[in-house]
């Protein structure tokens, strides 16, 4: 039997839990980069250690754990410490990532739901995924929605909002869109759409495997997963 990989994304407060949320009551194989990200820097981990060295213990709470808006802050601002800080844990989190995916392919799951914020701006990942979902909303629903949801300004919304691709940039590469404009109904019913879109790829698959793409996409990720594991 052979898998294939769904990655998922959205924007600063474009509503990608709630897409989530549904997926996984369907009963999706679902693996959250995020939760993964706060998971590999707890004290006593590599990444923490290595954090530290760099960052200092100003960047730490009261328990040892890492102080994610000191450190977003900084990162923030300077480019090259943003850079330093993925060195250090997007190693650590690509591991965390295959060992799960591993996980489910063994479970016999046929695909798996990637849940990364950062999907379109990394190039690399996008040529694993078979398919790519975008959970999209329009920019003011977006701006207002961010301001009610972190008690925030226009300006400082904003501030956020344009530190990311925007969302209108990231529809030309997604093949699948969520239209989170609307109400929590009207987002239910397509994730529903996707949900049936996926199940049914699945009776295409032996037709594509003949072209190999699929198999060629597994075994690279599987591939990495060895490099990983050995280094």
């Amino acid at each position: 039997s052979t898998m294939f990989l769904v990655g998922l994304s959205g924007g600063i407060a474009s509503g990608k839990s709630t897409v989530m949320a549904v997926l996984r009551e369907l009963g999706c194989a679902v693996i959250d980069a995020d939760l993964i990200a706060r998971e590999v820097v707890q004290p006593h981990s590599k990444a923490h250690q290595q954090i530290l060295r760099y960052f200092g213990t100003e960047i730490l709470l009261e328990n040892g754990e890492i102080n994610r808006e000191a450190l977003g802050n900084i990162i923030f601002s300077q480019p090259e410490k943003r850079r330093l800080l993925n060195s250090i844990t997007h190693p650590q989190i690509l591991k965390e990532m295959l060992k799960q995916i591993l996980k489910y392919f063994v479970l016999g799951y046929r695909y798996v739901i990637l849940d990364i914020p950062l999907l379109f701006e990394t190039p690399g990942l996008t040529k694993f995924m078979r398919y790519t979902v975008l959970v999209y909303c329009d920019p003011p629903t977006q701006r207002a929605r961010l301001m009610r949801r972190n008690g925030l300004d226009a300006d400082a919304a904003d501030a956020r909002i344009s530190s990311q691709i925007p969302l209108e940039e990231k529809l030309q590469w997604a093949t699948h869109v969520i239209n989170n404009s609307g109400d929590r109904e009207s987002t239910r019913r397509q994730v529903l759409r996707l949900h049936a879109r996926l199940e049914d790829s699945l009776d295409f698959l032996w037709a594509r495997l003949a072209a190999g793409a699929a198999v060629a996409g597994f075994g690279g990720l599987v591939f990495l997963l060895l490099r990983h594991l050995i280094s």
